[in-house]
């Protein structure tokens, strides 16, 4: 039997014992095995929280949510646990609404569980394996970035070396003129593209208009900023 199979079958066993020696004695020992039966229950709970390993959290209201993580990660190397809110992540994916965060784990034996909490409650880490390690989540997404132009179809600027800049502290982010410190089209709305190369090859364009956040967990190795190095490309992709 498995130490997880002897920590939840243990507390079924130890109560038929407390049966039979209740009929023996009926006095002397039962609120010793009844004390036991709890303790070993208490136990469980916190051995089969332990077993849950973190793959991705996020954070938001609804569909307007962001990947946290990364931010997860380094909030769990220092803290065991924490009160949870828009200060925490440093953004509000949902402004004027009570937002969450979603903690996707994996327990002991395969099966996946959602851990949801309230805005303003605090989050336990004692509960998830791993947890002030921060080994546990995922690599990052399948796209991998070429390169990033920000503007307007009539005037843009390259920006690749910027948002490489902002991927190596920032998980995500709001997207202004301040973002890149440039206005290439002063008094219109502009938009960031950004060409990655797709898994099976290929390109695709991800556009963000100006404004909206910018979540770089879809793309690979956004985090180390290695990607973006000698692409021939422009605001419309490749220049063939």
């Amino acid at each position: 039997m498995s130490a997880f199979d002897w920590v939840v079958q243990f507390p079924a066993h130890a109560l038929q014992i407390t049966g039979k020696v209740d009929s023996m004695f009926p006095h002397k020992i039962t609120r010793r095995v009844f004390a036991l039966v709890i303790f070993t229950l208490t136990f469980g709970i916190f051995a089969l929280g332990q077993g849950y390993k973190i793959d991705r959290a996020d954070y938001g209201y609804g569909s307007l949510r962001v990947d946290v993580t990364q931010r997860l990660k380094e909030l769990a190397r220092s803290n065991a646990t924490f009160r949870m809110g828009n200060s925490t992540f440093g953004i509000d994916p949902a402004p004027g609404r009570v937002k969450t965060l979603r903690i996707f784990a994996r327990g002991p034996r395969g099966g996946s569980r959602t851990f949801e909490f309230r805005e303003g409650s605090v989050v336990d880490g004692s509960q998830f394996s791993g947890w002030g390690g921060g080994n546990w989540g995922n690599p990052g997404g399948d796209y991998q970035i070429l390169g990033a132009w920000y503007g307007t179809p009539r005037s843009n600027v390259d920006v690749t070396q910027q948002l490489r800049n902002l991927a190596r502290s920032n998980t995500f982010f709001k997207l202004t003129n301040a973002t890149f410190g440039v206005d290439p089209h002063r008094g219109v709305v502009k938009t960031l593209r950004i060409w990655a190369r797709a898994p099976r090859g290929g390109e695709k364009m991800f556009e963000y208009r100006e404004g909206s956040l910018v979540d770089g967990s879809q793309f690979s190795g956004w985090g180390n900023g290695n990607w973006g190095s000698g692409w021939r490309g422009n605001w419309n992709g490749t220049v063939r």
